[in-house]
């Protein structure tokens, strides 16, 4: 599903570039994903596929963890997978300390407080639409180092049509019946290579870059 699947791989690409701006190891950030929805799920597993080793999930209920009451279905297991510090409360709890923070949810669910209690550095995706979880100037104002939106009128879109155009072409061209998590971090990794020379205003590429689908398509086999 585009918005699923196809939002994990280009957020994990733009997460791949925006750790070496702010020159972090990937492999350990701290990561807190705003939405437990189809998006923030598929977000959160891809993730930990790469080997991102710390992520977690807060939904309108609070930070999604084993002993949370009435946690039951996919969240549960969920919360099997993530939270390894074993953080409880909400996102006030959860953004204590964090180095990224990736909001899949709605308008204004995250606040400079949530930005300014992060660590050195911090890393925010505010990808709701049309009006993300806090506004670029406002996550800047609260010190984040590099800021992504949903939005093409901002810099570092984060469109999932950079990844299923050229991941369908790559399967039709090899006949590839099944989609797996190996194409989609080798999709996200070729995505993040299409930006040369990573800066905070330019982790992710356009969707019209040249070559994009072909590039993506390449990673399908």
């Amino acid at each position: 599903h585009d918005d699923q699947h196809g939002t994990a791989v280009v957020v994990l690409a733009g997460l791949i570039n925006a750790a070496k701006v702010v020159k972090k190891d990937i492999s350990i950030l701290k990561v807190v994903i705003v939405g437990a929805g189809a998006a923030g799920r598929a977000i959160a597993l891809l993730l930990i596929k790469y080997g991102i080793k710390d992520v977690t999930l807060v939904d309108r209920s609070g930070v999604i963890e084993m002993n949370r009451a009435g946690l039951s279905g996919y969240k549960r297991e969920l919360a099997k997978v993530t939270n390894p510090r074993g953080i409880t409360g909400d996102l006030n709890h959860a953004t204590v300390g964090a180095d990224v923070l990736i909001g899949v949810s709605g308008p204004a669910k995250i606040a400079r407080m949530h930005i300014e209690a992060m660590g050195e550095k911090p890393i925010v995706f505010a990808l709701a639409n049309p009006i993300p979880e806090i506004m670029p100037e406002d996550a800047k104002r609260a010190g984040a180092a590099v800021v992504a939106t949903g939005r093409s009128d901002f810099p570092n879109q984060v469109n999932n049509s950079l990844a299923f155009p050229g991941i369908f072409r790559g399967a039709l061209d090899r006949n590839v019946t099944k989609i797996t998590d190996t194409m989609k971090l080798a999709a996200a990794k070729k995505i993040a290579g299409l930006v040369k020379n990573p800066k905070a205003d330019n982790i992710i590429p356009h969707v019209m870059t040249k070559g994009l689908v072909k590039a993506v398509a390449s990673a399908i086999r």
